[in-house]
């Protein structure tokens, strides 16, 4: 593990900022759980790209006579939640099932259902908060149409990712209490320390896992196999 060079996020070889964090699903995530990891991951790209299009849509809404400060507001959301959203709730969980961790289920759990609340704020959409919801929008075409249907997109991304996140959560969670998981356990994995000794139970996790007969999460053999990792969102 010493020799592998941090991939992500993918830089141009000439900047002197360096990637902070290696991503690789295929060789550290147990090939159970590979599938879900992606879709998450995508949803995150997902979200990432609505705070895009958000950024548009608020300069349609400016030109078509809205407020600047949308359009100020959303800049701020895309560059302050695309990244904290990889590293606070992605990230945990990316670790959580490399190395089979409560202490960061736990933190993805809490995060990212505070991610949720925020992504159906943004779904909303409330005036002057700089989000192209559904309630600016509606209000919105009364005023310009065409400006209003590039925001009626944003709305309508934002839902979809509002709901996706909501199915995660649900899932994710079930897996997790399914399989014994608690937090209890958290707590014990932060009373004792082990939760910062990630190389120490990642090279155990990787050990388990090539004698295995089939890849399994240590701590969950019996009941995390309900929530196939190959089924569909819902």
């Amino acid at each position: 593990m010493g020799d592998r060079v941090n991939n992500f996020p993918p830089l141009p070889k000439f900047m002197r900022i360096k990637p902070c964090f290696y991503h690789n699903i295929e060789e550290e995530i147990p090939e159970l759980y590979q599938l879900l990891v992606r879709r998450i991951y995508t949803l995150w790209m997902m979200y990432s790209g609505a705070l895009c299009l958000n950024v548009i849509s608020c300069i349609a809404w400016w030109a078509g006579g809205g407020s600047a400060t949308n359009f100020g507001f959303s800049l701020l959301w895309l560059i302050l939640f695309s990244p904290c959203s990889y590293t606070c709730w992605y990230r945990p969980l990316y670790k959580a099932f490399r190395a089979d961790s409560s202490f960061n289920f736990m933190a993805f759990f809490f995060i990212f259902f505070l991610q949720c609340v925020l992504a159906l704020i943004q779904t909303i959409g409330i005036p002057g908060w700089g989000t192209s919801g559904w309630i600016a929008t509606v209000m919105f075409f009364s005023q310009n149409v065409g400006s209003a249907i590039v925001m009626l997109l944003t709305a309508l991304l934002f839902t979809v990712v509002t709901a996706l996140m909501a199915l995660v959560l649900i899932k994710v969670h079930r897996m997790y209490r399914g399989g014994g998981g608690s937090m209890k356990r958290a707590q014990e994995e932060w009373s004792t320390g082990l939760w910062k000794s990630a190389p120490v139970r990642e090279a155990g996790f990787n050990a388990v896992a090539q004698t295995a007969q089939g890849p399994s999460m240590p701590q969950y053999p019996a009941a995390v196999p309900s929530y196939p990792d190959n089924s569909h969102w819902g």
